[in-house]
């Protein structure tokens, strides 16, 4: 678990204008760890956590006027069902909010990426982190029998 730098990048809904983005991050030899693609319209919004973000900052700087910064907190997950809704319902339990959220692609039985926008980072990592810790038992007291004398 760890906060990342993830960019929105603001794309024209045109052929190309995609290809032009992740292909100048592939030339740098950046490697995107888990993106998000939404459209509104004429315009969508690319959502990337990448490898190396001080790379990333200065390809997108050259490849494309239109993108932000911001602060994402990013966890491995298995890749079962539940494991989303696990933490979501963790963080529900103790009111953070969600603003939105995504997953990378994983392979069948093997982990993927969570990536969270949220509105208190450091409350979602207090929440998780102990959520992560195991629970104590209690030790079970044995009775001894001692054979009769």
């Amino acid at each position: 678990m760890q906060v990342q730098t993830q960019f929105s990048i603001f794309l024209i809904n045109k052929p190309g204008v995609l290809a032009s983005v992740t292909s100048a991050l592939a030339k740098a030899k950046i490697n995107i760890i888990a993106l998000a693609l939404m459209d509104s319209g004429e315009h969508g919004t690319l959502r990337i956590v990448c490898d190396d973000p001080e790379k990333a900052r200065k390809v997108l700087g050259r490849a494309h006027d239109r993108w932000t910064e911001s602060d994402v907190l990013v966890l491995e997950l298995e890749n079962k069902p539940g494991a989303f809704s696990g933490v979501s319902e963790r963080l529900a339990a103790e009111h953070v909010n969600i603003s939105y959220a995504y997953c990378s692609g994983g392979a069948p039985g093997g982990r993927t990426t969570g990536v969270f926008k949220l509105a208190d980072l450091k409350k979602s990592m207090r929440v998780l982190k102990a959520a992560r810790k195991p629970k104590r038992q209690k030790a079970q007291r044995t009775v001894k029998k001692y054979p009769k004398v």
